[in-house]
């Protein structure tokens, strides 16, 4: 085994995520694929290479699917978005509308800051200590 290829995030609207992971996260669109059963397969990933891990966004299906939306990880930060310029993408995502949970932090282990997807999902900014 070599890497995790993709992790699911489920949404509540394929439209709206991949506005926001897209627009206000700077990722791009890999993939965006209907499927006979009204579903689409839509992969975004960060990043400018087709390297590393990315995420399915997956339009929850029924109730269960539908309450774990914004909880996928039980109210911890559950993603971890790396950069290599914290202060530029810390910016950038802040002019583009993304909730900060805290200010930004400088950690022996690099900077970082909470920030929350439009479902409220927690996520780590993070710029790793070199």
């Amino acid at each position: 085994m070599r890497r995790i290829a993709l992790v699911t995030l489920v949404v509540d609207d394929y439209d709206e995520a991949i506005r926001f992971y897209t627009g206000a996260l700077g990722f791009r669109l890999v993939e965006d694929t209907p499927r006979p059963d009204g579903s689409r397969w839509v992969v975004v990933q960060p990043g400018a290479e087709a390297a590393g891990s990315a995420l399915l966004l997956a339009r929850a299906k029924d109730e269960a699917q539908r309450a774990r939306v914004g909880d996928q990880a039980g109210g911890r930060v559950g993603f971890f978005l790396h950069t290599d310029d914290f202060a530029r993408d810390h910016a950038r995502m802040l002019a583009a509308g993304v909730t900060f949970l805290e200010e930004p932090r400088h950690e022996p282990y690099g900077s970082v800051a909470v920030f929350q997807d439009l479902y409220g999902n927690r996520w780590d900014l993070l710029q790793p200590a070199d």
